[in-house]
């Protein structure tokens, strides 16, 4: 499952969905609107693998990484269909194209790359953008 934070546009959702990229957002679909961030990650935990994308950093830590879920921080401006774009390239990108692959992960998507915190490594890890 993939959940949207409530941080990202209509358009941006309004995208995805047209590329077929099945998403609930925070709020209309997910938990309430204005969730805070500590009450967000229980809710996480009641859903069946969910990867939830945020412009929120302060879900860019490695103590928040747990195997029943993905934290991904867009590290980025939000530019009309750029974070759209930007999750459909991270979904497809061999690294993290699976649910099994993003389990247990927080991830930092950038444009010049992704760096990740995985359950049982201790250090940062990093991946590139395929060309």
């Amino acid at each position: 499952m993939l959940v949207l934070d409530e941080n990202l546009s209509e358009i941006e959702v309004w995208r995805l969905r047209e590329w077929s990229i099945a998403v609930r957002q925070v709020g209309p679909d997910v938990a309430s609107r204005s969730v805070t961030d500590d009450n967000l990650l229980p809710v996480l935990h009641r859903l069946k693998r969910p990867t939830f994308f945020t412009r929120d950093r302060d879900f860019w830590k490695a103590g928040l990484r747990h195997a029943g879920y993905c934290l991904v921080f867009l590290d980025m401006l939000e530019h009309e269909g750029e974070v759209a774009a930007t999750i459909r390239r991270f979904l497809r990108h061999p690294a993290f194209n699976t649910h099994a692959k993003r389990m247990g992960k927080v991830v930092r998507v950038h444009y010049d790359g992704l760096h990740y915190w995985q359950m049982g490594v201790r250090s940062l890890q990093l991946a590139s953008w395929p060309d």
